[in-house]
């Protein structure tokens, strides 16, 4: 059995001491181990990329941004390989993969601007004879502690836009899907990336520990649960860090008596099953405002769960994969079969689909009738149950909004502008989608929630990223002239 090394300073290495088991979800079976890195081969990481930081600082913005048009080519010639690595290890269908990979891309693109994105400001004759200019500069060495269920684009949402600033990177990727990352190490290195640049180093809480404890460590950005987001923002940011902690989502989808309700119950299953449900942007919780609306749409909703094909992600036919583990499908399952006793009424109890082999598979669910109060409303489940909770207004809905402690994403249907534009200004959420049910922003913009969804300033990926990842200096220039000058103690004035 194959063992997955973590990429330090270019190379290969692991004494694996402890490894954990990396599955196929479709099959069950062990396909390979991962080393878990110790204390010290966590800081022989940070070590690298200490060392690694003088010389890409001084790297020359344009020889930077080659790299990542080197990087982008290579991405979409290893596209196929990679993605075959996402569906073997996570699970996800090729196609899903791929798309993964595309929205990875966009922030590799992004990057490829720093010449742009890395400009300052300046301003001549403040006061006479002096100027003001500003720069961003690098925060140093970034530790990017990233999730199972992206293993490429999450990575790149961090790497790119860390790297492209002009730091060093120490990434510790899910220990559940871990090849993505040391093969999106390799082909930085390939696209002329120096050695100790990015590193990679696989394992638990004893490699996230030491990155956010390093004194090395400038910055940290993280995807993950709630309560490790809390904890990981509340150590680094105590030690003085820069840190970003994405934590969990519980997404709403509204839907309004005037809108389409076939566009809306596509939308709904698509947004809640794909991936499994396994996206910290999918509809989770169905919001029909009106019962006359709430049973149209349980009915279409679940005419259109019928005709999934779950399946092996390698198998073209298959719309859905298995989940990650079998102890978090167990885990969904037990919202579903627990329904029922909170008082909501399963509609589609995917947990009775019957599948061949040992695979990680759980069916689609629906639950209707559901309130706040309910541990199938109230935790994020992360797999794929789509819940319906019943409102009689649009005040009801949006009150049920943002009293929620997740505010990721929110979606709303609807054919009324004003209710739209009104409903932007009312929800207390970092993403909206009008009519898009998965709201996820192109690269040019940034992607993060508030609440509970975030614990930081700064959201993830775009132009709030490249304020995450430097520091601003500003620097007041007066050169001599023939101007007499005298000592003054006086507090600075620009007169």
């Amino acid at each position: 059995m194959s063992l997955i090394q973590h990429h330090i300073n270019g190379q290969a290495t692991g004494t694996a001491e402890r490894t954990g088991n990396v599955y196929n979800p479709a099959t069950g079976a062990v396909q390979h181990e991962v080393a878990f890195a110790s204390v010290v081969e966590v800081e022989e990481a940070i070590a690298a990329a200490k060392a690694a930081l003088p010389g890409w600082r001084a790297t020359g913005l344009i020889k930077r941004a080659d790299v990542f048009f080197r990087l982008r080519s290579l991405l979409l010639e290893r596209q196929d390989e990679l993605a075959a690595i996402l569906t073997s290890e996570h699970g996800k269908v090729l196609s899903d993969a791929k798309g993964e990979i595309s929205r990875g891309l966009e922030n590799v693109e992004f990057a490829a601007g720093l010449v742009h994105l890395l400009k300052g400001e300046r301003s001549e004759q403040v006061a006479r004879g002096v100027d003001i200019h500003s720069t961003k500069q690098p925060v140093g060495v970034v530790g990017a502690i990233t999730p199972f269920n992206f293993p490429v684009m999450v990575p790149l949402w961090m790497t790119a836009s860390a790297i492209a600033c002009g730091n060093t990177v120490v990434l510790k990727p899910s220990e559940k899907d871990p090849s993505a990352s040391v093969f999106l190490a390799k082909l930085f290195e390939e696209a002329g990336l120096p050695a100790g640049v990015l590193n990679v180093v696989h394992g638990d809480k004893v490699a996230v520990d030491t990155i956010i404890d390093s004194p090395d460590v400038r910055a940290v950005s993280f995807v993950g649960s709630t309560p490790i987001a809390r904890s990981i923002y509340q150590r680094s940011s105590e030690q003085g860090k820069r840190v970003q902690a994405l934590g969990g989502a519980k997404n709403h989808m509204v839907v309004m008596p005037d809108a389409d309700l076939d566009g809306a119950a596509d939308a709904a299953v698509s947004a809640a099953y794909g991936s499994a449900g396994e996206r910290c942007m999918a509809v989770s919780v169905l919001v029909a405002v009106g019962n006359d609306v709430a049973d149209a749409l349980v009915e279409k909703v679940a005419s259109r769960m019928k005709s999934l094909t779950i399946g092996d992600g390698t198998d073209a036919a298959s719309e859905m994969g298995p989940l990650i583990t079998r102890a978090h499908r167990d885990k969904v399952e037990s919202y579903v079969t627990g329904a029922a006793a909170e008082g909501a009424t399963v509609v589609v109890d995917g947990t009775q689909q019957e599948f061949t082999g040992d695979g990680f598979f759980t069916g689609v669910s629906l639950i209707d009738n559901v309130k706040p109060g309910m541990k199938v409303y109230d935790d994020e489940i992360f797999g794929p149950v789509l819940s319906v909770v019943r409102v009689e207004t649009y005040a009801e809905a949006v009150d049920l909004i943002n009293a929620n402690q997740f505010a990721n994403g929110v979606a709303m249907f609807t054919r009324d502008g004003g209710t739209a534009r009104q409903f932007e200004v009312d929800i207390e959420v970092g993403m909206v989608g009008i009519n898009v049910p998965i709201p996820v922003p192109v690269g040019a913009y940034s992607f993060g929630g508030w609440k509970n969804s975030l614990f930081g300033d700064s959201h993830i990926y775009g132009p709030e990223s490249i304020h995450f990842y430097t520091r601003s200096k500003a620097v007041t220039t007066r050169w001599p002239d023939h101007t007499p000058t005298k000592v003054n103690l006086g507090f600075p004035s620009n007169h």
